[in-house]
């Protein structure tokens, strides 16, 4: 494949990627919206297409850290770089993005699976209980408490985003390369 394409298709899948951590910013002044974010879907974006496995974990991890800081700016009003559970959640869109280089064929059913996985592993993961000091009791009892607590809206909200998101990534970068060549690999261009 040309440099040219490599740099086309790296550089619109870098702007798509962008311009949805942009919406991050949107549900901070709705509370209703919490959690109502694309970051799961940009996990599963990043490695579904990057073609670079570095690229995929890097680019959506520095626009999750990037967003952190303005999202943590605008409910502090303080500049937090990091917080104690933030390895927890980069671990977790990490995984998001191991789960996103599974999907081989884009359609609804894998990037469906992908997200309902994804919403598991940070439903698991984020609700531990020593993750919130002594707000669940550090127990099994004290993790089913945190994780029936999430449910809603955390949760839900986070699995409706994920299939939102992912229909207008997913989609919307399926239908560019249908029309844009230089978006298809080297071995899509070959069929």
């Amino acid at each position: 494949m040309s440099l040219h394409k490599i740099n086309t298709r790296n550089s619109v899948l870098i702007l798509i990627i962008l311009a949805a951590t942009a919406m991050r910013l949107v549900n901070t002044q709705v509370p209703l919206l919490s959690n109502f974010t694309p970051v799961g879907a940009i996990a599963l974006f990043a490695g579904a297409y990057f073609n670079d496995t570095w690229k995929a974990y890097l680019i959506p991890m520095l626009s999750l850290f990037v967003s952190d800081i303005f999202v943590n700016y605008i409910y502090t009003y303080k500049l937090i770089v990091f917080t104690g559970s933030s390895l927890w959640v980069y671990g977790c869109f990490m995984l998001m993005v191991l789960v996103g280089t599974f999907i081989k064929k884009v359609n609804i059913v894998s990037v469906a699976t992908a997200s309902v996985v994804s919403v598991m592993i940070h439903w698991l993961i984020m609700d531990l209980p020593f993750l919130y000091g002594t707000f669940y009791p550090h127990t099994l009892a004290g993790y089913g408490q945190s994780l029936t607590a999430a449910i809603y809206p955390f949760e839900t909200n986070m699995l409706i985003a994920d299939a939102l998101y992912g229909a207008i990534l997913f989609g919307g970068f399926e239908l560019a390369k249908r029309k844009y060549t230089s978006l298809q690999t080297q071995r899509q261009l070959a069929l």
